[in-house]
């Protein structure tokens, strides 16, 4: 048999544990708008009946939507900030010899390992004695800290793999540092800029350690779902809010994977010509 015709076989024992990891990690979360439709406000299956009503009485319920509003606030700014920031220290960290480089790397990454209740106590504890007031401001400010080693870590591998002799053709051909960057630069590492700003909008929008020791009053949608689990009643609308946030993250990842897709597409044709 020649080696153009093997066909490899399936691995049953890795398509069985995949199966298995899939219905682990993905079947749980599945309950949560199962159990949105549930007539009583206890989690119990079967289910005691179905109802919308948890949805409708979620309209009402100002707190929520203020907390809401809060991590969308905090989470939008973050990723913008982190992404910001992470672009430019991926490029130099990519393009430039610095000084120590390996250890300073280690540094910036040092948020990834350390627990992040050390963060929160020690921002506290600074905050408390320089005198800032804790508000969303200081939740951003946290929030920035542990997500920037996320950007520089996604970004990271994309101004590896990409061609400089294309920086180094529009500089022949005139174009200024800025110029390049926008026009050039930025186009190829779109998709890495794309994952940076989903990801560490992830990481802020659920982060709830750093949020508890820095939000004074204004809480977070982590802290206020955290604040209602010890009255039954509330539940059910936070399992409805939970439903609405899981749809429409499914909804952000389908289109940020078809925005990857296009980008993708136009690199490889811009490549070919």
């Amino acid at each position: 048999m020649s080696s153009g015709s093997y066909i490899k076989r399936p691995n049953r024992p890795l398509q069985v544990y995949a199966a298995i990891f899939l219905i682990v990690l993905y079947v749980p979360v599945l309950f949560l708008p199962l159990f949105s439709f549930n007539d009583s406000i206890y989690v119990n299956f079967p289910l005691s009946g179905f109802t919308t009503k948890w949805y409708f009485e979620l309209w009402d319920r100002g707190p929520v939507w203020n907390a809401l509003e809060n991590s969308l606030k905090v989470g939008g700014v973050v990723s913008l900030l982190s992404t910001f920031l992470g672009i430019f220290a991926a490029k130099a960290i990519t393009r430039y010899r610095i000084p120590g480089r390996g250890p300073l790397v280690s540094f910036i990454m040092l948020p990834l390992v350390v627990p992040l209740i050390i963060f929160g106590v020690a921002l506290l504890v600074l905050l408390s004695q320089l005198g800032i007031p804790l508000s969303l401001y200081t939740v951003t400010v946290g929030h920035l800290i542990i997500c920037l080693p996320f950007s520089i870590a996604t970004l990271i591998p994309r101004f590896e793999g990409f061609d400089q002799s294309i920086e180094e053709v529009s500089a022949d051909l005139g174009e200024n540092a800025w110029w390049t960057f926008w026009r050039v630069t930025f186009p190829m590492v779109f998709p890495g800029v794309l994952a940076s700003l989903m990801l560490t909008f992830t990481v802020s929008f659920d982060e709830f350690i750093m949020a508890f020791f820095l939000s004074g009053t204004e809480a977070t949608l982590p802290m206020y779902i955290w604040s209602q689990l010890r009255f039954p009643q509330e539940f059910p609308s936070v399992l409805a809010l939970a439903s609405l946030i899981l749809a429409a993250s499914f909804m952000f990842v389908f289109l940020g994977q078809w925005i990857n897709r296009g980008a993708y597409a136009s690199a490889a044709k811009g490549n070919e010509l």
